[in-house]
C-alpha cells in the first residue's frame, strides 16, 4: 500500500488523538496478560491517562507500557481477600472524576466478562460521570489458544458457556447443570478451582462422563503460564498434586483432546503429569 508524503495512516491518527477528557473515565480490557494482545485504544489510553486503578490480574509487562507519570493504585482483589472493596473503588472512581483527573480503569480480560467493568458503569451512569469502554481479549479466548485448544470445532463442540465458577461468599453455586452438561459444547469455568468438587459433582451426576477431556490453564499467555490436561473425574487430583493456584481457568470438554496435536508444548506451559487416558483416547504423542 503506498500513502503519499504528508498523509497518515488512520492508525496513527488514531494513536495521535486525546482520547479521555478531563473527568472522564476509560474501563478498559488489559488482556490475559500477554501485552502483545493489548489493543491499539487500551495501549493509547493508558499511555495518557493520569491515574491508572489497575486490578491484580493485569500483568507487569502491560504496566510497564502506563503512563511513567500516572499514579498507580492497586484495586485488586483475589478470593476471599479483597484490597478494596467493589464498592470503594465505585466511590474512587467518581472522586477522581469530579477532580478533573482522565482515569483508566484498567481490568485484565475483557471488562465486561466477569470483570465487573458492568457494575462500575453503572455507578459511573448514576452520578453523571462519562466514561468510555475499551474490549480486551477475554482470558477464556486468549488462554485457550496459547494452549492449542479451539474452543469450538465442527467435530467437537458447537457452542461455548463461559460460566463464573465462584459467587459471593453468602451464596452457593447454582448452575443450570443440566444444560452445561449437555454434549456438542465446550465450557470454560473462571474462578473455579475452590469449587471443583461441586463442578465435578454436578456435571457427572447430570449425565457428563468421568472421561471427558479438561484442561487446566494458570496464569495463561504469560511467562509464569502452567497448564495440564486431565479428566473430569481426575480434576480434583491433578488441582491438588500440580498445585494449580489462582487465577486458572478450567476447560472442560472434547475440544480439549487438540491440546496434544495443536500446542507448542515449549511456549504453552504443557505438563507431563496429564491423564494418560486423555492421551490414549486422542491418540496422541507424548507430552
Amino acid at each position: 500500500m503506498i500513502i503519499s508524503q504528508g498523509k497518515k495512516c488512520l492508525v496513527e491518527f488514531q494513536m495521535a488523538e486525546q482520547p479521555l477528557r478531563a473527568g472522564e473515565v476509560a474501563i478498559v480490557g488489559a488482556g490475559p496478560g500477554d501485552p502483545g494482545l493489548l489493543t491499539l485504544r487500551a495501549l493509547m489510553l493508558i499511555q495518557q491517562a493520569d491515574v491508572i486503578l489497575y486490578d491484580r490480574l493485569v500483568s507487569p509487562q502491560i504496566m510497564e507500557l502506563v503512563n511513567p507519570a500516572a499514579e498507580r493504585i492497586h484495586v485488586g482483589k483475589a478470593s476471599g481477600c479483597h484490597f478494596v472493596s467493589q464498592e470503594d473503588t465505585n466511590a474512587l472512581l467518581v472522586q477522581l472524576a469530579l477532580k478533573r483527573r482522565r482515569i483508566v480503569r484498567l481490568k485484565g480480560g475483557d471488562p465486561y466478562i466477569f470483570g465487573r467493568g458492568g457494575e462500575e458503569a453503572e455507578f459511573l451512569v448514576d452520578n453523571n460521570i462519562e466514561f468510555q469502554v475499551v474490549p480486551g481479549i477475554t482470558s477464556a479466548a486468549g488462554c485457550a489458544s496459547y494452549c492449542g485448544i479451539p474452543l469450538t470445532h465442527r467435530d467437537y463442540s458447537q457452542s461455548v458457556t463461559f460460566v463464573t465458577g465462584h459467587r459471593k461468599s453468602d451464596e452457593t453455586l447454582e448452575l443450570n447443570w443440566a444444560v452445561l452438561a449437555a454434549p456438542g459444547q465446550t465450557r470454560v469455568f473462571y474462578m473455579g478451582l475452590h469449587n471443583a468438587p461441586t463442578i465435578v459433582r454436578e456435571l457427572m451426576a447430570h449425565g457428563l462422563s468421568g472421561d471427558c477431556p479438561v484442561a487446566l490453564v494458570e496464569r495463561g499467555t504469560t511467562p509464569q503460564q502452567h497448564m495440564a490436561v486431565t479428566t473430569l473425574l481426575d480434576l480434583e487430583a491433578t488441582i491438588i498434586r500440580e498445585n494449580f493456584q489462582p487465577p486458572t481457568l478450567i476447560i472442560v470438554g472434547e475440544v480439549v483432546r487438540l491440546a496434544d496435536k495443536l500446542a507448542q508444548p515449549a511456549v504453552s506451559g504443557w505438563q507431563r503429569g496429564r491423564c494418560d487416558a486423555v492421551a490414549a483416547s486422542a491418540g496422541g504423542r507424548s507430552a
